[in-house]
Parts: structure tokens; sequence; C-alpha cells
């Protein structure tokens, strides 16, 4: 199930762009995101509440709050300058930069959680960004 998750989500993200700059033609970038999180953060309330998730609130335990809240603030960030990006340059060649985020998450992975990667996974990560770099320079 995690896999076809994933799926949607690749999919999703991909709509979100084409979306994103088409809503960003005529607006400041940090407003288009406001709007874009706002959206974001009812629809998740909705979830919660429909999925009756809102029962668990009590459950997180402060740490796991300072490390919620450390990632909101990591995606306002990136998604503030995703949008100012997308706004002045070519989404065909943001987009592939973006997703280098790809390559900060595996380090990341390898250094705090000691996690290993296969040969294969090692190939895979290295043609990922070898394809991103030559994309963001020769277009």
């Amino acid at each position: 199930m995690w896999i076809a998750a994933a799926v949607f989500s690749a999919i999703f993200a991909g709509i979100t762009a084409i979306l994103s700059k088409c809503g960003i033609k005529h607006a400041n970038s940090d407003v288009a995101t406001a709007v874009r999180t706002s959206v974001v953060l009812v629809f998740a309330w909705i979830m919660v509440f429909i999925t009756g998730a809102h029962t668990t609130l009590s459950q997180i335990s402060g740490r796991s709050w300072l490390f919620l809240v450390l990632s909101g603030l990591a995606t306002g960030a990136s998604w503030l300058c995703y949008y100012y990006a997308i706004q002045q340059g070519q989404v065909s060649v943001i987009v592939p930069i973006d997703r280098l985020s790809i390559l900060v998450t595996v380090i990341f992975s390898l250094i705090v959680f000691k996690e290993k990667l296969s040969l294969k996974a090692w190939i895979g990560l290295f043609l990922l960004t070898a394809g991103t770099v030559l994309m963001a320079v020769f277009t």
C-alpha cells in the first residue's frame, strides 16, 4: 500500500508544480505560498477529524512536537524558495533541481539513521543526480 501512496504522491506533486506555476503568474510568491499553505492546513485538519485521529493529539511527545515544528519550518522555507523559483524560471528546470532533495534526504538518512544502501540504490541515486544536473545545465 505504501508504494501506491508514494506513486500518488509523485503524481500530485507533479500536478502541484503545474497548477502552482499557473496560479503564481500574477501573484507575489510569498502570498501564493501562504494561500497554498492555508489550503493544505485546512485540508489536513479536515482529514484528521474525518479519520478520528484528533483523539491521538495528546499522545504526541514533546520531542515529537519539536521535530514536527522544525519539519514545518523546513517545509515553509522550502515552499517559499520553490514558489519564488517557479515564478522566476521554468518549471521543467526547477522541479528536477528541487527533487535533488532526494539526494539530501538519502545523505541525511545515512548519517542520522545509519541506513545502508545497496549497490543498485547507489547507482540509482547517482543516475538520478546526474540526470538532474544534466537537465539543469542543458535546458
